[in-house]
C-alpha cells in the first residue's frame, strides 16, 4: 500500500512540474536580461567601455559552466573574451537558478551567439557542485 501511495505521489509531483520549453525559458530570460545585464552589456549584447561583450562571445561559449556561475555569484579578475583582456568585477545579481537558466538560455541564443541544448535550473545546481567540488 505504501509503494502505491509513494508510486502516485511520484507521479503527481513529477507532472506538476512546471517544465518550460527552450523558447518560454528565452522569453523569460530576456525579461531578466533587460531587468538585471541590460545596463552594463547593452541591448545589443555588445558590452561597454570595459565590460566584455555577451554578443558572438568566445568566452560564453566555450565556458558555459563558468558563465554560469558568473551569472549566479559575481565574477572578478581576468577573463579573456574574443581575444580581449577584461579585468573588472561583476556583483551577483541574486538571481536563483531558474532565473539564472532563463537568462542563460537567452544570451546563449541571441546576438550571433548559438546553443542547441537548453539551460535548466537543474543545470545551475549540478554546475554549483561541480565548481565547489
Amino acid at each position: 500500500m505504501k509503494f502505491i501511495l509513494l508510486y502516485f505521489l511520484f507521479i503527481i509531483l513529477f507532472f506538476t512540474q512546471n517544465f518550460k520549453t527552450k523558447e518560454e525559458s528565452y522569453l523569460d530570460g530576456k525579461e531578466i536580461y533587460e531587468d538585471f545585464c541590460l545596463r552594463c552589456h547593452m541591448s545589443d549584447g555588445k558590452g561597454s567601455r570595459g565590460i566584455p561583450p555577451l554578443a558572438n562571445s568566445d568566452y560564453l561559449l566555450n565556458n558555459i559552466n563558468k558563465s554560469i556561475y558568473a551569472i549566479k555569484n559575481g565574477l572578478e579578475g581576468e577573463i579573456v573574451v574574443n581575444s580581449i583582456k577584461y579585468n573588472g568585477i561583476m556583483e551577483s545579481q541574486g538571481l536563483d537558478e531558474e532565473e539564472v537558466a532563463d537568462v542563460m538560455n537567452y544570451i546563449l541564443n541571441s546576438w550571433g551567439n548559438s546553443h542547441k541544448k537548453i539551460i535548466t535550473p537543474k543545470n545551475v545546481l549540478d554546475n554549483e557542485k561541480i565548481i565547489n567540488n
